[in-house]
């Protein structure tokens, strides 16, 4: 199961509820019409001032004291001018933070174009990096890969695999062993930051695992809330595969294998499968060592070391794009 990285919106809608806002004024009754597309946000001072160069007015506007503070200097043929030159070029929507009164200049032009003009008791900063942060994360770039996905000792793991490789059934024995399951057979990975995925599960298979010959259970139900988990950071991806006798595997551990998942490096482990071979502890194993080394230790350099050995290792990227 795959989906492509295309743009993404959400209704402002989604923000209203999400902040508690006030609709001081709204051109349709459904905001949910009304579709956010740009992850940041714009305090239009400068606009105010004249100065539209580099400006984007995909951005939800946000205005504060500073803001009101310099429109309070201008008469309001004036504030009505400043206005026009705003609205007019079609921004999604204005907030004003802290519960600051509306101008009625600015409500007239906004109705003259039709912008959303909403209102909240929240401080301007606070409020722009709250929404900042919202939208990162509704309007990040994403893919949906199969796998099974737990939270194991607080690292993130993403459980890759050919059908029937034993992710689901690795994945249920870690749930057993108090581990925290997020999701299985579909993982929606999110791009959150340059450095960051997120992955979490779809609404409408959130909580569900099959398993063969059983079929599927439902975790939580199951198990209790505190054996679910709705989003994690993908820490590490493990590949599962079938065990083959002619391919030699890392022994070390001394190289540092990474997949890159839309554009980010993650530590890439490939686990044999064969029978006798309990994965649910290999993995426990490969998730507290995961955290060793980000924590700056690594046992394979620190024998070798001791050995009297070269311990550089090879870093090798998979595109998993």
């Amino acid at each position: 199961m795959e989906t492509t990285t295309a743009e993404f919106s959400i209704g402002l809608d989604v923000i209203i509820e999400e902040f508690g806002l006030e609709v001081v004024y709204c051109p349709v009754d459904d905001t949910s019409t009304i579709a956010i597309e740009n992850n940041d946000i714009n305090r239009p001072g400068l606009q105010f001032a004249g100065f539209y160069e580099y400006f984007d007015n995909t951005r939800i506007q946000i205005v504060g004291k500073a803001e009101t503070a310099y429109i309070d200097n201008h008469s309001s043929e004036e504030k009505a001018e400043i206005f026009e030159k705003l609205l007019s070029t079609g921004v999604p929507a204005l907030i004003m933070a802290r519960e600051l009164a509306v101008y009625p200049e600015l409500l007239e032009v906004a109705k003259k174009h039709c912008v959303p003009i909403l209102a909240t008791v929240e401080s301007t900063s606070v409020l722009s990096s709250k929404v900042v942060a919202f939208l990162n994360l509704k309007l990040a770039p994403r893919i949906t890969r199969h796998g099974a996905f737990i939270e194991v000792y607080g690292e993130g793991m993403l459980i890759i695999g050919d059908s029937g490789s034993g992710k689901s059934e690795t994945a249920i024995e870690l749930i057993k062993r108090g581990h925290r399951f997020i999701a299985d057979d579909a993982v929606e990975i999110r791009k959150t930051s340059n450095i960051t995925l997120v992955g979490s599960s779809p609404d409408n298979i959130r909580h569900f695992l099959e398993l063969r010959g059983i079929g599927i259970i439902n975790v939580r139900q199951l198990f209790g809330v505190g054996a679910v988990k709705l989003a994690e950071k993908i820490n590490m991806v493990v590949e599962l595969e079938a065990w083959d006798k002619d391919k030699v595997y890392d022994r070390m551990g001394i190289d540092n294998n990474y997949i890159a998942i839309l554009g980010v490096k993650i530590p890439h482990l490939v686990i044999p499968v064969k029978p006798g071979r309990n994965l649910a502890i290999l993995l426990e194993v490969a998730a507290m060592n995961n955290r060793q080394k980000k924590l700056g230790y690594n046992a394979a350099q620190d024998l070798l070391k001791q050995l009297g050995l070269n311990s550089e290792g090879v870093e090798t990227v998979v595109d998993w794009d």
